[in-house]
């Protein structure tokens, strides 16, 4: 087992893109949750060794966004920075990349964390428009300055929508809400029982915002365009209703089930932890949320890639001796409810065990009770870069006001991808 403390975690509120952090850069948001983190965990920026992050949708302004946020949170130019991209499991990616150079003895205090604006993520122009603006820019006068002018076409100004490009998986030719149609139609998951659980995860979402959990793990984000502070996630829906989810319409297949209702939202947003070796967080006296214990990837199909989970989770078990029942809380990420759903069908399965995981028996009941407590990326959003982080500080945090020993966090990831990290308070 490793023994890695998690000292502390942050992170912004969650927003859906295109509302009040539209205007803040992934960068911005980065710098907010970093500085939250120094004033949380008690540390100076001058302590940090090391700063990785998360990210999936490169800002053009800030290629290695992580070495940006770094120098605007104030750690010295010296201490190094780079940034990570496993798709949505980026966040997770940070946390281990950090355990990795904790354990070669690179670094002792790193912070490790994601950040989104997917509202940033630009329009392009195709290829043939590029072709022209090219020839444009190379022109030496007037006239061929005009003669080039005139090749543009109303096709050339229709952009290229670069997030749709992005949810899109390049082998299976499928977006990621199409992957969720073939999972429902695997596992025979109806439309009423995706809104179901969309709902309920709205209803969680909801109480834990007005109880205050999630407060505990938010820092305040000013809204670049108002000013406002944004105190609390932009995404849990009060007033919803299983009558308001059950009119809309599919969004991904003609007569599918997969809809905006029932799948998680295009999302701003940041979350970071600090990391140390184990021992020295207890020499220094410090309590930390947590340790990481454990991870494992694993790969499958790009056309499944929600079960993810469970195909790195039955390899966290193996490597870890555990079972299933030993897991007291889950976070897996709500991608869209069919995943979920598919892999609590897939977990009880003693078919699929022996069929896709080698093993005799199946993993085990994912009991609802345990799983995503506070409500999930249905109601609260998916910054993609940033989900992996915000699961382990909502889990470890959940841990402690449960008084809970052991957790994992979980999630899917586009292109045919799962991650699971096994989380453990003191």
């Amino acid at each position: 087992m490793l023994d890695i403390a998690i000292v502390e975690g942050v992170r912004t509120p969650f927003a859906k893109a295109f509302g009040v952090l539209a205007s803040v850069p992934a960068q911005e948001l980065g710098v907010c949750a970093t500085q939250a983190l120094f004033d949380r965990a008690g540390i100076r920026p001058d302590q940090v060794d090391q700063v990785i992050f998360g990210n999936a949708a490169v800002p053009p302004e800030a290629a290695n966004v992580a070495r940006v946020i770094a120098l605007l949170a104030g750690v010295p130019h010296d201490r190094i920075a780079h940034t990570v991209h496993r798709n949505c499991a980026s966040g997770m990616e940070a946390i281990t990349s950090a355990a990795h150079a904790i354990q070669l003895g690179e670094s002792t205090t790193v912070v490790a964390g994601g950040t989104e604006s997917m509202s940033q993520i630009p329009f392009l122009f195709n290829h043939e428009a590029t072709d022209v603006f090219l020839q444009l820019s190379r022109t030496k006068n007037l006239w061929q300055r005009l003669a080039t002018f005139l090749r543009f076409r109303p096709r050339h100004f229709r952009p290229v929508i670069a997030i749709k490009l992005g949810l899109t998986d390049p082998v299976s030719g499928l977006m990621m809400g199409e992957t969720a149609e073939v999972l429902a139609a695997e596992f025979g998951i109806g439309r009423a029982e995706q809104d179901e659980f969309a709902l309920e995860s709205h209803r969680r979402a909801v109480a834990a915002t007005k109880e205050g959990r999630l407060a505990e793990e938010i820092a305040p984000t000013k809204a670049a365009a108002t000013g406002e502070q944004v105190k609390a996630d932009v995404g849990p829906r009060p007033d919803l209703t299983l009558q308001a989810l059950e009119k809309l319409r599919p969004y991904f297949k003609r007569g599918g089930t997969v809809t905006v209702g029932n799948s998680c939202s295009i999302t701003d947003g940041a979350a970071v932890v600090l990391l140390m070796p184990g021992e020295k967080a207890r020499a220094e006296g410090k309590k930390p949320l947590g340790y990481l214990r454990a991870y494992n990837y694993a790969g499958c199909d790009p056309r499944r890639m929600g079960l993810g989970p469970i195909f790195a989770t039955s390899k966290l078990l193996e490597r870890t001796g555990l079972t299933l029942k030993q897991i007291e809380l889950i976070e897996m990420n709500e991608a869209f409810a069919a995943q979920v759903i598919a892999n609590e069908r897939a977990f009880a399965s003693r078919e699929f065990a022996q069929k896709e995981l080698g093993r005799s028996e199946s993993l085990g009941e994912l009991n609802p009770a345990r799983l995503n407590v506070n409500g999930g990326a249905i109601a609260l959003g998916h910054p993609i870069g940033a989900t992996g982080t915000r699961l382990v500080i909502t889990l470890l945090k959940e841990m402690h006001r449960r008084g809970l020993r052991r957790g994992m966090a979980t999630l899917c990831v586009g292109g045919g991808q799962g991650a699971a990290l096994l989380l453990e308070t003191e």
